[in-house]
């Protein structure tokens, strides 16, 4: 039998015979890795376990430690759902079964039963059943024809439906225990190792994603190794329902989300708006120490520009419909604000001296979401980004890429965000879905890899990530629950500049392209704000806090004397409410705590007399008398960035 390479993630490498199965090496390292592994990386695709290597490979062994073994203990715990679910309901029809980042879901379509938490209570009941036969998980790569024979047998539509774009394709079939599902894989061992189940809601999916195709019921659950992870993953749920945006922006009184005005289109209410104001302001100021020049606009566009640049025909289906004049002219709502920008760009002619040129603007767009997708403000159908484009010379792109880079670390570590980094790359095995030619994806690929290994940045690689016209560098944040959320980002684009044939004359006389960086810390301030609201759960820092402190007259004999202090604190800039409502001082000292207003200055007659406030602090209760000049020079020190981030 020949032989074949397996290069390790260490770079060493070692001889097998051509057909060894992932399990084998791992069991050769150690039966302690063996008893972990879940699947195995082979030149970049997971496999599972038990599949033939049969060509030198690079291999990496995925446990429970890593997103590729999670990936595939959820994705076999969404197949051993699907089992449970056909052995109480038989005859549902199976549309997908994922895994996501937390988990799995499954959609089907079980006719006119809709499903109830009882109903979830069974089918983790069967699942923790069938796992304890411990029986394996089955491959076996079938033709098209054999594949579709067996789903028109069963009568499963959804599985036809999909099988009808494989046509042509590798189709391979999983089996455990009564279930067979079609699959590419991988999956873990035996359901054994399956061992703490929970199904965790239901929810409403059309088929594929799109509102003119059935209403499927989508069941998610979560599935662990061990009882303790799956305790802490619960109390995580908890926590997320005590920190929901949706939830505190209504009691805190920070947005408004109405059918009347249309789904997924915020409104921004006063508190809202001091908050998303002071977010602006702070980036502005960091925008014109860095050089910045601000422009503004239209909300919509000339049909042809979108043309131009591509959004329209790449994004066609996540737009709204153009609007069509009389004369038969067409708009679109403007979907990304960098087309406007290059027109300013090419309003006049360019000289190498001028470059860089760094336009930001904080500009609204609109992308019409599916009505399934919208969630709070962290999905919506109007949103405004923090939206930057930088024209610069090829010369001056890696310090550019890096100034914005700083510049989004510095947005992150002001408030204390955990951020990973990802390097989003094309996928190579479909470039149709993207602009330009290959020279120029290479070379920004290679341009911003240079720029995060030049910086030290932590970073991993995601093929398909990438804009359809060039590669970024994508900020996670972690939210306070663990989820992670794609926000600050930086884009390199060699395919604009061709496009809208923008140009520059260099110090040769000659006419040139410049390169475009395309960048946004925040993202989008509606999602920025939703996870803001969770991250602090609702608990924000004095200088962000819509209102720092309110005043609280204990009796009416008091009210001038509270009206003349609040006068005295909004001089100097502070944000002051006056509560002078007939009502006990405990009933609103517990009110306004609620409300998580930072500050709670209480004044009786003793106070009144004296010239003094009675202070309170959230969370924290009462700190004692203090004099006016005090709690200046004390509200003074926190109403800044820079002692909220010390």
């Amino acid at each position: 039998m020949s032989k074949i390479t397996i290069t390790f993630p260490d770079n060493s490498t070692k001889e097998f015979e051509s057909g060894i199965t992932g399990a084998k090496i791992t069991e050769g390292i150690s039966n302690s890795l063996l008893r972990k592994a879940l699947s195995v990386t082979v030149n970049g695709e997971v496999w599972d376990l038990s599949r033939p290597i049969t060509n030198d490979a690079a291999i990496k062994i995925n446990t429970w430690d890593n997103a590729e073994g999670k990936s595939t203990y959820w994705h076999s715990s969404a197949h051993l759902m699907a089992e449970a679910i056909e052995a109480i309901f038989p005859g549902t029809k199976f549309g997908i079964g994922p895994a996501i980042e937390n988990g799995f879901y499954y959609d089907i379509d079980m006719g006119d039963h809709s499903l109830t938490s009882e109903d979830l209570k069974q089918l983790e009941e069967k699942m923790n059943e069938l796992s304890k036969r411990d029986v394996p998980y089955e491959r076996r790569e079938v033709t098209w024809e054999e594949a579709v024979d067996y789903f028109t047998k069963k009568g499963d539509q959804y599985k036809l439906e999909l099988l009808k774009d494989l046509k042509g394709k590798q189709i391979s079939m999983y089996h455990q225990g009564n279930f067979t599902d079609l699959c590419y894989g991988p999956h873990i061992s035996s359901t054994g190792r399956i061992k703490f189940v929970k199904l965790l809601s239901i929810a409403g999916a059309y088929w594929r994603g799109s509102e003119k195709n059935k209403m499927l019921q989508r069941i998610y659950g979560i599935t662990f190794p061990t009882k303790q992870e799956l305790d802490d993953y619960l109390f995580r749920i908890e926590e997320a329902k005590r920190r929901d945006h949706r939830k505190l922006g209504v009691e805190l009184e920070l947005f408004l989300l109405t059918p009347k005005v249309g789904s997924g289109l915020p409104i921004w209410l006063p508190k809202g708006t001091v908050l998303r104001e002071n977010l602006e302001k702070f980036l502005r100021e960091e925008q014109r120490k860095r050089g910045y020049l601000p422009v503004i606009t239209p909300h919509i566009g000339n049909l042809e520009l979108y043309k131009t640049s591509g959004h329209y025909p790449y994004y066609k289906e996540s737009q709204f419909a153009p609007i069509t004049m009389e004369s038969g002219e067409q708009f679109l709502l403007k979907p990304m604000n960098c087309p406007h920008h290059h027109q300013i760009y090419a309003s006049k002619p360019r000289s190498y001296r001028d470059l860089p040129i760094r336009l930001a603007e904080f500009g609204t767009v609109y992308r019409y979401e599916q009505s399934g997708e919208m969630n709070g403000l962290t999905r919506v159908r109007g949103f405004t980004q923090d939206d930057a484009h930088i024209y610069c010379a090829h010369e001056q792109l890696k310090d550019e890429i890096k100034r914005t880079v700083d510049l989004t670390q510095l947005v992150f570590k002001t408030f204390d965000m955990s951020v990973t980094t990802r390097l989003s790359y094309r996928d190579e095995k479909n470039t149709e879905k993207y602009g330009g030619n290959t020279e120029y994806w290479e070379r920004a690929q290679r341009e911003i890899k240079e720029v995060a290994d030049e910086m030290g940045l932590e970073y991993f690689i995601g093929i398909g990530e990438a804009s359809f016209y060039g590669p970024k560098i994508d900020f996670m944040v972690k939210d306070a629950i663990g989820r992670t959320w794609q926000l600050g980002t930086v884009q390199v684009d060699y395919v604009m500049p061709e496009r809208f044939e923008l140009e520059y004359t260099g110090a040769d006389g000659q006419k040139h392209r410049p390169v475009i960086i395309h960048r946004a810390p925040f993202g989008s301030m509606e999602r920025f704000v939703g996870l803001l609201i969770e991250h602090y759960a609702g608990e924000f820092p004095l200088w962000l806090a819509p209102v720092q402190a309110v005043i609280l007259p204990i009796t009416d004999a008091q009210i001038d004397y509270a009206k003349n202090l609040a006068e005295q604190l909004k001089i100097f800039g502070f944000r002051i409410e006056l509560d002078e409502r007939n009502e006990k001082i405990g009933y609103k000292i517990r009110e306004h705590e609620l409300k998580k207003i930072p500050y709670m200055f209480i004044v009786g007659e003793k106070e009144r007399e004296a010239g003094t406030l009675s202070v309170r602090q959230h969370k924290k209760g009462d700190l004692g008398s203090m004099s006016v000049t005090d709690i200046v020079e004390k509200l003074k020190k926190e109403n800044s960035i820079q002692s909220a981030t010390n």
